[in-house]
């Protein structure tokens, strides 16, 4: 199970998600301290909560399955059109690439629990403000300062390498490390593929230790399942996929499948339906339900930003891949009014989390919220997208890898600020074999091939 929780935190996780998925879990949780830590009623009372049920009163209708999703999406355009040289498409990709790993970069210092979860009484957006603020260096204009006044108050920064005095190049880290095992899969399977390839793609090039919460446990769970057969896809491998995807995994609803987007999207550029399919073969790997649109949503979003400036109709896209029914869609829908109606970026940011704080640091939903509303509030200006995601506080490297690989892709790297991607140097480090380091512009050519190379998959039907 997950290293860094025991059975009984895992129990107590699960209650929480059952109660999200809409299941009522009265006095549950008295009867998990009341197990302490003996592992066989634990697993009596994690069973007897798996067997739950949706009361009939729940306003949502969540399916995980492809079809399903799709029957209950609202309708509207689900494929854009771009008229661009190559260089225009080439431009587009570079800033995909640049504008992810920029993003990522300015929010992974940040990536510590009082920024996160909020400390001292303070929610996490006012931790960071109050850090920016202590070096002198607000608003945020430039990477976290390594130093503050704001120390004294016990915050603390998670990264040193990414910050402002240190920056050289794109560190390792999960949020870009998932971009490059996209852009291999389609590499190498091109459509070809599914959530199987996923867990042996997985275990061919990351390590039990790089994945954390879902990842984690669905990577674990593979491994047990791998280990009593031959390596080629078993035939009851959906029946087997979904034991890995949910056994002893309460977070099978958080950010992990978000974060795993983009690599997907890339080669999907102008067709926001392909991506999300995609998007759901890899999600499906390790997530259901909203864990599984938060994908879809953000894969959607970044292949329509390829054609497409205005950053509501970039939303909207997102929107139409996913069910219309879900937690998630409304969450969208009213971080999208916090948008419109906020008129400052602190505003903006107070409102949402005070909306979407009951939700973990780490959950899809909440995170989801803040993109989309970051997004709205940048007007497509990269600079005000990326520093709002990241002042927003909950999975700060991920919203500032997701707003800046959309508005990237949106602008194109010829117009991205020099100030924020020239520390970079054009290099990037995955901590993976054969990616130690390469450049960002390569990473660039490689999706735009595989882009080009699945579009006449497509048409060739």
């Amino acid at each position: 199970m997950a290293v860094w929780t025991g059975l009984s935190g895992l129990v107590r996780m699960e209650i929480i998600q059952r109660r999200e998925e809409g299941c009522n879990v009265d006095g549950f949780e008295e009867l998990r301290v009341a197990c302490g830590e003996e592992e066989g009623k634990l697993m009596k009372l994690y069973e007897e909560l798996s067997r739950l049920a949706p009361s009939p009163d729940f306003p949502y209708d969540e399916p995980s399955e492809l079809e399903a999703i799709r029957r209950l999406r609202p309708d509207g355009l689900r494929r854009l059109e771009a008229s661009y040289s190559e260089e225009q498409w080439r431009d587009r990709f570079r800033g995909a690439w640049l504008g992810r790993l920029s993003g990522c970069a300015l929010g992974k210092p940040l990536e510590s629990e009082p920024m996160m979860a909020g400390a001292n009484g303070n929610p996490g957006w006012r931790n960071v403000q109050l850090w920016f603020e202590g070096a002198d260096a607000w608003p945020i204009r430039g990477y976290t300062p390594e130093r503050s006044r704001a120390e004294s108050q016990g915050l603390r920064l998670s990264c040193l390498q990414s910050t402002r005095e240190r920056i050289r190049f794109m560190e390792s880290d999960d949020d870009v490390r998932y971009t490059a095992l996209g852009m291999l899969m389609m590499e190498q399977k091109g459509l070809d593929w599914d959530s199987w390839d996923i867990g042996k793609l997985w275990h061919s090039r990351l390590t039990y230790g790089q994945v954390f919460t879902a990842e984690q446990q669905a990577y674990y769970n593979f491994a047990k399942v791998v280990s009593h057969m031959p390596p080629e896809k078993p035939a009851d491998w959906l029946e087997k996929q979904e034991w890995v995807r949910t056994y002893l995994n309460p977070f099978r609803e958080w950010i992990g499948a978000q974060i795993r987007a983009d690599g997907f999207a890339y080669t999907a550029a102008g067709n926001p339906e392909q991506a999300a399919e995609l998007a759901w073969r890899d999600a499906s790997f390790s997530h259901t339900k909203n864990g599984i649109y938060g994908e879809m949503f953000v894969a959607a979003m970044i292949a329509a930003a390829f054609v497409e400036s205005d950053p509501h109709r970039i939303v909207a896209a997102g929107l139409r891949e996913i069910p219309s029914t879900s937690r998630l869609a409304s969450d969208i829908a009213r971080a999208v009014d916090i948008a419109d109606s906020s008129r400052t970026q602190l505003e903006l940011v107070d409102r949402i989390w005070e909306a979407f704080k009951h939700y973990h640091q780490v959950h899809t939903n909440n995170n989801a919220a803040l993109v989309a509303a970051a997004l709205i509030h940048s007007k497509g200006d990269f600079e005000r997208g990326i520093t709002t995601a990241v002042l927003g506080g909950w999975d700060t490297d991920c919203n500032g890898a997701t707003v800046g690989s959309i508005l990237g892709a949106s602008i194109g790297a010829s117009a991205l600020p020099a100030s924020w991607i020239e520390p970079l140097n054009d290099t990037f480090y995955a901590d993976m074999t054969g990616f130690d380091p390469v450049s960002i512009s390569s990473c660039a050519e490689r999706s735009y091939q595989t882009f080009l190379n699945v579009r006449e998959q497509l048409s060739r039907g």
